[in-house]
């Protein structure tokens, strides 16, 4: 008697789980829209001092998909810029709710982190280029607008790809007295060094992990034609002249033509966007020094990656979707009275203009600092779609932090974006604080608190439990 009521309840829930699939139609859309400036010249940021740039190289695009599963309705957006602070896209984003009816809080916005766009976040050495940054959140908007005026039934599927070669650890511990302290950085007898260069003695050992993987979403029309394809890649940049979308814009031009249907009036969009690099490039300093690493090559290399894991895609014709959006307070690594003062003395003989060295850059960064609140408020977010999971961060995250919430997530498949919603700095897992270096260094564009990284892991990781909870049972 006993067996027959568990071969009834589980014939039963089988049927209920098949009729949620079957009474559900997927919808996806997808659109790019161009945000190259429009008046010259521009200031750049992405650097330790600031540009002023008159030249285009090749156009900068905001990306948008949006997914509908009947009942849940979410939009991702990958903006060709370096870092978007978050009073910017929340601007961005209330815009598209307007035109679309869609929550904000069912929209993820986030910054590819290319070196070679237009400021609109003051960092380091640079200001905010006021006209673009008006500019911007219209066009965000707009991508976000024509891709929900896109969407049409679609079936979904991911996979994963691999590209060891252009993912190493960019930070290195040093033998005592070698890494650079900067003296206005917060930090003392710093151990670790950025870029240390080829096979170099005074190199210890690597302080960080690598990610080298590259998630594929793919979204076609019922038709096969080729809607959108999403990926990501744990690379922090490569580097290109000005202005440029660096090898982002690269990697989407290739697979967009790859995967193109003929029909000019719907092309397959193609979304690259940063994974956790926030300790990693593509220079492995183990390695020969002679590889080829330009933008060109590393584009070719990753997107082939892509496309080799995009021939493994199983689709489906439907997949649930869940989102869950979090503001987390945290505490500021805010400079101490004493080093406001001597930071005050050091900048008086040049008050009047920019700073001209990192160090003077960040004597300024002191100052800026200890005028500002002493906490910020990030937003976090998780999607589920299906069996696949996707944290949002506004941080530039380390790749030992990505791996970790993989490896704990409830999901089968998980990655996280960074620089999501805002841009809050780097977030070193607290051991890396200790070594000090560069991705330490405290700034206003980089100043949260010691233990910032464990918060926020603990935060997504649960918001992903919660997410999975949220969905029926066919895709648990």
């Amino acid at each position: 008697m006993k067996t027959t009521l568990i071969i009834l309840l589980l014939s039963l829930q089988f049927h209920v789980s098949c009729a949620v699939g079957e009474d559900q139609v997927f919808r996806a859309g997808a659109a790019k829209v161009d945000v190259t400036p429009q008046d010259l010249p521009v200031i750049v940021n992405g650097g330790m001092l600031e540009r002023r740039i008159e030249e285009i190289n090749d156009p900068l695009f905001a990306r948008a998909v949006v997914l509908d599963d009947g009942e849940t309705i979410i939009a991702i957006v990958l903006v060709d810029s370096c870092m978007m602070p978050r009073e910017l896209l929340d601007r961005a984003k209330r815009l598209a709710s307007q035109a679309t009816g869609l929550p904000t809080n069912r929209i993820l916005v986030s910054a590819t982190h290319c070196h070679s766009a237009p400021s609109v976040f003051s960092c380091l050495g640079s200001s905010v280029d006021v006209r673009y940054a008006a500019f911007l959140p219209g066009r965000i908007a707009a991508a976000i607008e024509q891709a929900y005026k896109n969407l049409e039934p679609a079936r979904i599927g991911w996979a994963m790809g691999r590209d060891d070669l252009h993912v190493a650890t960019r930070r290195w511990m040093m033998t005592e007295g070698v890494a650079p302290t900067n003296r206005f950085g917060g930090t003392r007898n710093d151990r670790a060094q950025m870029h240390p260069g080829y096979k170099n003695a005074k190199a210890i050992r690597e302080t960080g992990l690598e990610d080298p993987e590259i998630p594929v979403i793919s979204l076609q029309a019922v038709d096969g034609r080729q809607i959108a394809v999403m990926c990501a890649y744990s690379l922090h940049y490569v580097g290109a002249p000005n202005i440029s979308a660096d090898y982002f814009g690269i990697f989407e031009a290739i697979l967009e033509a790859k995967l193109a249907s003929g029909d000019a009036s719907k092309p397959a969009i193609a979304m690259l966007a940063n994974g956790t690099s926030g300790d990693t490039y593509l220079r492995d300093y183990k390695r020969d020094s002679a590889r080829k690493t330009d933008r060109q090559s590393v584009a070719e290399a990753v997107s082939a990656a892509a496309l080799k894991a995009f021939e493994t895609i199983e689709y489906q014709d439907w997949v649930p979707l869940a989102m869950e959006e979090k503001e987390l307070e945290l505490d500021v690594r805010f400079p101490t009275d004493e080093e406001v003062a001597e930071a005050t003395d050091y900048v008086k003989p040049w008050a009047d203009r920019k700073p001209k060295t990192s160090e003077e850059v960040y004597a300024l960064e002191t100052i800026i600092l200890s005028k500002m609140p002493k906490t910020r408020h990030i937003q976090l977010q998780a999607i589920g779609i299906g069996s696949l999971g996707i944290v949002g961060i506004p941080n530039e995250v380390f790749a030992e932090t990505g791996l970790n919430i993989k490896k704990y997530s409830p999901f089968k498949t998980t990655y996280s974006i960074s620089l999501a919603n805002g841009a809050f700095g780097y977030i070193p897992p607290p051991e890396q604080h200790v070594l000090g270096g560069y991705t330490t260094w405290r700034a206003r564009s980089s100043c949260l608190e010691v233990y910032a990284e464990p918060k926020i892991k603990f935060e997504v990781l649960k918001m992903l439990e919660r997410v999975k909870l949220q969905r029926p049972a066919i895709n648990q």
